[in-house]
């Protein structure tokens, strides 16, 4: 197994060692959490990188990546859902996008069809990983401040995590649709097989 490989299965270990953190009390817990994801999300783009830079493209690279990319963030959602920062809808529209999306590409890719990533999936991706980012932050945040500030912290906190939750959606879903438009005639060859 080559190295961008063992990354990418690194990033699905950190996910669960990073939700453990989630549910761990103390502020110690939630900086680990946050210092695993910044190191997940590093796995991320690292593993692609060497991948392209080595030539060490792999069919189970392919395979793995992207679900790994989905093991962190629906998993780091379902956790935030857990522990009632984040609306479970919300996550479920998020989980359907992203496996109607991984299914097509893992169909195409048995066709020996390659979708590039698109501008859209960035920037949803980027919201992703943003939002949940912000989450944790918030969360180390809420248990380093003293009782006043915490108050405060709590007061503002889930109207900042909702409208990040809504921006992230609403990129899921503009991009999810754009992906099935412009890849309409792979949907249209898997119907009528």
């Amino acid at each position: 197994m080559n190295l961008p490989n063992k990354l990418t299965l690194l990033r699905i270990t950190l996910t669960f060692l990073i939700m453990a953190c989630l549910f761990a009390p103390g502020a110690a817990a939630k900086a680990l959490a946050l210092g695993l994801f910044g190191l997940a999300s590093l796995t991320d783009w690292l593993d692609g990188y060497l991948a392209r830079r080595q030539q060490h493209v792999t069919p189970l690279g392919v395979l793995l990546d992207p679900i790994a990319d989905k093991v962190l963030v629906i998993g780091l959602l379902l956790a935030f859902v857990q522990l009632e920062l984040v609306r479970a809808w919300m996550v479920l529209v998020i989980t359907i996008r992203e496996f109607l999306i991984t299914g097509v590409r893992l169909y195409a890719a048995g066709h020996h069809i390659v979708i590039p990533a698109a501008r859209e999936g960035k920037h949803k991706t980027f919201s992703q990983m943003a939002t949940i980012f912000l989450i944790l932050a918030l969360l180390l945040a809420r248990d380093l401040l003293d009782d006043a500030g915490r108050n405060q912290l709590e007061a503002w906190m889930p109207g900042v995590v909702l409208s990040c939750m809504w921006i992230t959606v609403l990129l899921t879903v503009i991009s999810g649709a754009s992906f099935f438009w412009r890849n309409r005639t792979v949907l249209i060859d898997a119907t009528s097989r």
